[in-house]
């Protein structure tokens, strides 16, 4: 199944890289920097598991709720309606 976890890990670790080799020369900045990073890619990984949830359930509740339309007996409800509207013989 198609994940966003390897697209997520890719940019952090650019961002990463960034830190530790351009950004900041300083060690103890950089290692402040890249806990920052970590922390942002728990959160946004936690969200992006959240959402693919609730995504999850929405369509699988959707195809539940199509399966019992189609379960309805239309026939009994025309033929009611048929008869209802029948014309009155004199």
């Amino acid at each position: 199944m198609f994940t966003l976890d390897t697209t997520i890990d890719t940019i952090q670790t650019g961002k990463k890289n960034f830190v530790s080799t351009v950004f900041a020369q300083n060690k103890t900045v950089a290692d402040a920097l890249n806990s920052f990073v970590d922390a942002q890619t728990a959160y946004t990984k936690s969200a992006v598991k959240a959402g693919t949830d609730v995504a999850t359930k929405l369509a699988s509740e959707t195809v539940k709720a199509a399966q019992e339309v189609s379960k309805f007996d239309y026939s009994k409800v025309t033929d009611a309606f048929s008869k209802a509207f029948t014309p009155a013989k004199k």
